[in-house]
């Protein structure tokens, strides 16, 4: 019994150590140079998407933006039955990416990334890439293609094929706010990839 109540307090401050380890979306969203260095974890993650996909990092961080804000636990807003019961959210979307459950657990399967978290940064990044990739491999689009590549992700490879976007005129305005966005992004990055790149020892001593 003693032991049990020294181990309380360990406990409680361990959850909220947890509670506060989730990433605060950045301060200027506007800048994709301003987001790397608050958070210099999430180039590394970009970088690694590049790498591993071939997708540039402009182009899903723009994405991502319009998918979530960068929140970590965003989701479809609740639906109300005659305004003020709860019946659910419009789908199972959620994370940096608004991954859909189903989506989601072909990328765990086809990745082999069991453990794969919809709220983590290098997880969303890398389920991006792998979906930019299947896109390109299916419909054709470039990887640079930040106005066809939204409409894939947002309507799905089939939706896309159909062309099920022409009749929605709110959607493809999206799209062209998406691609402007990722064209900002890679003007912004081109000027400050350099410095994202230096370690944090050469960053503190200037070198």
């Amino acid at each position: 019994m003693k032991i049990k109540k020294l181990l309380m307090p360990v406990f409680f401050v361990a959850t909220l150590l947890l509670a506060g380890c989730s990433t605060p979306p950045p301060q200027n969203s506007s800048n994709i140079c301003d987001i790397f260095k608050e958070h210099r974890s999430w180039y590394r993650a970009a970088a690694n998407t590049r790498d591993t996909w071939g997708v540039p990092i402009h182009v899903p961080m723009s994405m991502m933006f319009q998918e979530s804000s960068f929140r970590h636990n965003a989701r479809p807003p609740m639906r109300y039955f005659l305004g003020f019961i709860p019946y659910g959210r419009a789908s199972s979307a959620y994370g940096y990416s608004q991954a859909k459950n189903e989506t989601w657990a072909d990328y765990q399967r086809e990745t082999n990334r069991r453990f794969a978290s919809r709220s983590n940064f290098a997880d969303a990044m890398d389920f991006m890439g792998w979906y930019m990739d299947k896109t390109h491999r299916l419909n054709g689009v470039s990887k640079w293609d930040a106005y066809n590549q939204y409409l894939n992700y947002h309507e799905g490879w089939g939706g896309y094929r159909r062309g099920s976007y022409r009749d929605k005129a709110w959607l493809i305005a999206v799209a062209r706010r998406v691609d402007d966005r990722a064209q900002m992004y890679a003007t912004q990055l081109a000027s400050c990839e350099r410095e994202l790149q230096r370690g944090w020892f050469r960053r503190l001593i200037g070198f």
